[in-house]
């Protein structure tokens, strides 16, 4: 019988230089192709109380394959967003003020532009939650430097894209949160209005921490006066400072970093309390129940009150997203859907579904799966301002570039995310 193989992702990126279009076509053909092979091996299954070690090789290698054509769309869709990188007056960008002034400290050292700024006005201000702070000092990057690194980590940390963010200019950001929630009842016109209890607060800490990135540029780049070098900064650093977000988002131990939502405590879902996180428990050791698996993730899905689920999120990484991926309810349907279109996410049980790569696989033990209105759920503080300092001497003939910003997380409402647990035996 022919096999139906989804096209490799090199040879689609090959001709279709970056279509959009085209790898989602790819990746709707690889899903089918999927869906036609794990259905042959559910009925074997059936029939045979076993599949057939051939099917499951198949089905793997497709939905290894189909997972490569997701970050492909993933990838090709980011770069369709982000900006050119040309020369200024092409893109309609203003150099006059910190912006000129920080051109010229990028291309050739020339920091006078900048010390002028620090004795004028609102720039005087500014220039001084960035600058001269810490041993290395550095210089605060313009604003629409730091909006453009900001607008790119939302696009490329997962984690930041469906969390709640803040600005701050302090090194601490303390939120009073209303445990018991807001007080109120009814009264008639006329009757006497009853003295209401008093709301059980508390108050939750979020330290900012400094996250560095140090990207390199040769003389000869900084001597091209075509390119954008405050667009060039912005590229460059965004996956460096994405993939440790991220990492931190997930799993931070508080420790001079931001606090994951995996390390805040945790308990079973019908004793959870304040401050912990609550899960729902697979009955099997590092996996999912051998009938009606899906039933795990229904019972996540309603441990959730409704007033969270309706902006709710998977967050999964994409080994346990393919195990998924095989998964059918009670009805046969499959409960993980392909986007609907390019740039959008798939879903399980109609919810959208976010691959962290930092998310743990499943194993006995682990706590491979959240689900939560993360929006309302996790907080990101940031702290105004973004610096650079350059360094042109520790690797010549390159030019560093030791980038930082501050930044600060945790969990900000304990109700609104849930885990699934897998058993450790």
């Amino acid at each position: 019988m022919h096999e139906k193989l989804p096209a490799a992702p090199e040879a689609k990126a090959a001709h279709g230089e970056g279509d959009v279009a085209a790898a989602f076509d790819d990746f709707m053909g690889a899903f089918e192709a999927f869906r036609e092979a794990n259905d042959e091996r559910l009925a074997e299954i059936e029939r045979k109380m076993s599949a057939d070690a051939l099917s499951e090789e198949k089905v793997a290698r497709i939905n290894a394959a189909l997972d490569l054509q997701g970050k492909a769309l993933e990838r090709l869709a980011l770069e369709g967003r982000r900006p050119r990188l040309g020369a200024p007056e092409r893109a309609g960008l203003d150099l006059s003020g910190h912006r000129a002034a920080f051109s010229a400290y990028m291309r050739a050292g020339d920091a006078s532009g900048l010390h002028r700024l620090e004795g004028k006005g609102l720039d005087s201000k500014a220039m001084a939650i960035g600058t001269n702070e810490g041993a290395d000092g550095g210089y605060l990057v313009p604003d629409e430097t730091e909006a453009e690194i900001g607008r790119r980590l939302t696009e490329v940390s997962p984690i930041r894209a469906i969390a709640s963010t803040i600005t701050v200019s302090s090194s601490i950001y303390r939120k009073p949160f209303s445990v018991t929630g807001p007080v109120a009842g009814w009264v008639g016109e006329t009757e006497l209005r009853p003295e209401t209890a008093s709301p059980v607060l508390d108050e939750l800490e979020y330290p900012v921490m400094e996250l560095y990135a140090m990207p390199a540029a040769t003389p000869a780049l900084l001597d091209d006066a075509i390119l954008d070098l405050a667009a060039w900064l912005a590229g460059e650093v965004d996956i460096a400072f994405a993939e440790q977000e991220t990492a931190a988002f997930v799993a931070g131990d508080g420790d001079r970093k931001p606090t994951g939502f995996l390390s805040v405590p945790t308990a079973p879902e019908s004793a959870w309390a304040w401050e912990k996180l609550g899960y729902v428990a697979s009955a099997v050791s590092g996996d999912f129940p051998a009938e009606l698996p899906a039933d795990l993730l229904v019972d996540t899905v309603y441990a959730l009150k409704a007033g969270y689920r309706q902006n709710a999120h998977f967050v999964m990484n994409r080994r346990t997203e393919a195990a998924i991926r095989k998964l059918k309810d009670a009805d046969g349907n499959y409960i993980w859907t392909p986007p609907a279109s390019a740039g959008a996410r798939a879903t399980v049980m109609n919810f959208p579904v976010v691959d962290v790569e930092e998310m743990p696989d499943i194993a006995p033990g682990a706590t491979a799966i959240a689900f939560g209105d993360f929006a309302r759920g996790y907080l990101i503080v940031d702290r105004q301002g973004i610096r650079i300092l350059r360094d042109p001497y520790s690797s010549k003939p390159y030019v560093l570039f030791y980038t930082t910003k501050r930044v600060g997380g945790g969990v900000h409402d304990f109700d609104a995310i849930k885990l699934v647990k897998f058993a450790a035996s």
